[in-house]
């Protein structure tokens, strides 16, 4: 027995390197027959002796796992977005703000994959955990799913806990074997390979994962102890058997950036897998902390989109959608094209102006493309196609859901419907109250708002609260059944503990996002408070202007939204900010900046206990500047601070301000 449990673990071994040679490598070093005849072997020799099972053993990579949900897990840090550049102009102006203040440094400049962001997690040495980015903040446990990949490493030679993000993608091959399969089943063909792979890593039988050929690319490890630049710590990623884009490479000079960007789009086409533009990151680790981060994208990257590929079209009709502050958007209805392996049949124009400007008419031939190779948009009408049967557009003066008559702001250029029971507003003000980042109520997306909608289950934001008293009107929908029901439920009540900053965002009003409702919650703290304050309280706050002070004043005095407070109220919401209070904050107001390697908080960590005190954190230094606490290894922001004589506190004595509050 002991031969057979010691032959068990060479094989493993065997094979893993096996596969690392052939799907990372591109080397395989044995033909497929004789990889095939060892693989099974394994797999007779695992079913003799199940006390032998090992999770990361390859034969568990074909998929086994069917699940009921994704399990939610929050990111040990952010897993943020890139900003992106359009043009050379905009990426010279972007390089030379860190040039000017760092000198002559190298930048690595890397193929930007077109796929689904992941974040991979290991311990001990053997792979724990495989996330999606989804908010960027909390993702989806997809490890059944990743693991069926076999590029990606189940063991690495490497003790300690280590993290790695990168791109799952479906290579062409992948998908056009993929889509010829779907299309002698008669099923419905995904629109490009990022689709593809995004829909195969959501499915919850890993066996079908496994079966559509995905592959990954891996570009960042966040926090890494084991280099001081990022290109350096790709190569050390790719010695612990990590699939490593060896396209890569290392520049200092603007011209040479831009040149390399040119060659790889000439060739793009022809890789095997799609890329979507180029990434260029700063390579030094203390220059990329020195220079931090948005609040969404970090500072010392930036992504340069490639010029989106453009067709004709002709625009069938134009025709208003109402969103849920009532505005009207114009869309053009197209003759359905392909445009970058997605069929296009409608496009946004915006507005009434755009349409005037463009000179857009029903019936015309027009240019189309995806801005930022996502979102369809006219570019241009081809007049010179014209026959006499182009119509010019008169945008409609009652909304067409409704029939209220619109009103166009003064210094606006978009139309509202001011209806407040308008059914389009209602239904997506439902839409977006319920969505991830405001009240987070999962199973409420907008297919099923307009489901209940239809059949007047739903129609108001208080019409949420009381869906529990409804379940058999539910459960008479078609494909709705009792789990769904009880996920549902379950849902809505975990949304009555959330704290105020989700419910001021999820409310919709105008100039409102979600960092201006976190200031508001962090400033008032309960709900009553933030609907007492005058216009004058609101414009003292930082990064509250006069026209969202307005906006919010507005709102909170209209009866109808002061009606819907009160209702959310009696159904047991939570009206009061859950965060850290901030009367008695050394902080409070204070412009405060942060550098150097912090070693008790994450980079993020800070900020949000920061912003929570009443703090503005900012990423540049200046006569303004209140605080500057820094870390190891502190930059020139840290020296700067001191030109100006800035205060500047050490982490260990912000952490002790913290302890005495």
């Amino acid at each position: 027995m002991k031969k057979e449990i010691d032959r068990i673990q060479e094989l493993r071994k065997r094979l893993d390197q096996y596969a690392y040679e052939y799907y990372t490598l591109d080397r395989p070093t044995i033909s497929d027959s004789e990889y095939d005849a060892l693989f099974r072997e394994l797999e007779e020799l695992e079913a003799k002796h199940p006390e032998a099972f090992d999770r990361n053993s390859i034969t568990q990579r074909v998929g086994y796992e069917v699940l009921t949900e994704f399990k939610k897990v929050r990111h040990s840090r952010p897993m943020l977005s890139l900003g992106d550049v359009f043009s050379y102009e905009e990426l010279r102006a972007w390089y030379k703000k860190i040039v000017d203040v760092y000198g002559k440094i190298d930048f690595c400049v890397e193929y930007k994959i077109d796929g689904l962001a992941m974040n991979l997690f290991y311990e001990d040495g053997f792979f724990k955990q495989a996330t999606t980015r989804g908010n960027g903040v909390e993702g989806e446990d997809v490890s059944s799913n990743v693991k069926t990949i076999r590029s990606i490493p189940m063991e690495i030679p490497y003790r300690q806990p280590y993290e790695i993000r990168g791109e799952i993608y479906m290579p062409k091959e992948s998908f056009r074997a993929l889509n010829a399969k779907r299309a002698l089943k008669g099923e419905e063909e995904f629109a490009n390979p990022r689709n593809a792979a995004a829909g195969s890593i959501r499915q919850l039988d890993s066996r079908i994962a496994a079966s559509r050929g995905l592959d990954g690319i891996w570009y960042y490890v966040p926090d890494d102890v084991n280099a001081s630049t990022h290109y350096d710590s790709l190569a050390y990623a790719k010695q612990l058997g990590f699939k490593i884009n060896d396209t890569n490479r290392l520049f200092n000079d603007i011209d040479a950036i831009c040149n390399y960007i040119d060659e790889v789009a000439k060739i793009r086409h022809e890789l095997p897998y799609e890329i979507d533009g180029m990434v260029i990151k700063v390579n030094r680790y203390d220059i990329q902390e020195d220079l931090g981060y948005t609040t969404r994208v970090p500072k010392w990257a930036i992504a340069y989109k490639f010029p989106p590929e453009e067709v004709t079209s002709i625009v069938e009709d134009i025709f208003i959608t109402v969103g849920r502050t009532g505005k009207c958007t114009p869309n053009a209805k197209l003759k359905s094209v392909k445009l970058q392996g997605s069929t296009i049949s409608y496009a946004t124009l915006h507005n009434e102006d755009m349409i005037k400007q463009k000179d857009i008419r029903i019936n015309d031939t027009v240019v189309i493309r995806k801005a930022g190779d996502i979102i369809p948009e006219v570019v241009r009408s081809l007049k010179e196609k014209r026959n006499g049967q182009q119509l010019p557009y008169i945008f409609p003066e009652f909304c067409p859901v409704c029939g209220s008559k619109l009103l166009r702001l003064k210094g606006e250029a978009n139309h509202y419907c001011i209806n407040s029971d308008c059914p389009a507003k209602v239904a997506q003000s439902i839409v977006h109250f319920a969505s991830r980042n405001a009240m987070n109520i999962e199973g409420l997306g907008e297919r099923k708002v307009e489901i209940f909608y239809e059949k007047g289950i739903l129609r108001s934001i208080e019409d949420i609260y009381t869906l529990a008293s409804k379940r058999d009107l539910i459960l008479s929908i078609e494909k709705f059944g009792e789990k769904s029901y009880q996920n549902l439920i379950e849902a809505i009540e975990r949304s009555k503990q959330n704290s105020l900053e989700q419910l001021i965002f999820g409310l919709g009003i105008r100039q409102i996002g979600e960092k201006a409702a976190k200031i508001l919650a962090a400033r008032f703290q309960t709900m009553e408070d933030l609907m007492s304050a005058e216009v004058e309280d609101l414009k003292d706050i930082r990064d509250i202007g006069e026209i969202t002070a307005i906006a919010v004043y507005d709102f909170f005095h209209d009866e109808h939204n002061v009606a819907l407070i009160d209702n959310l109220k009696l159904y047991g919401l939570n009206m009061r900010y859950l965060g850290t209070a901030i009367e008695s904050s050394p902080f409070m107001d204070k412009t405060i900046v942060l550098t150097g390697s912090l070693e008790l908080y994450s980079r993020n960590e800070a900020t949000k206990l920061l912003e929570s005190l009443g703090a503005h954190v900012t990423s540049s230094v200046s006569k303004k500047t209140d605080f500057v606490i820094y870390g190891a290894n502190a930059g020139s922001k840290y020296d700067k601070a001191l030109s100006l004589n800035v205060k500047v506190i050490s982490e260990a004595e912000f952490k002790k301000m913290m302890e005495e509050e």
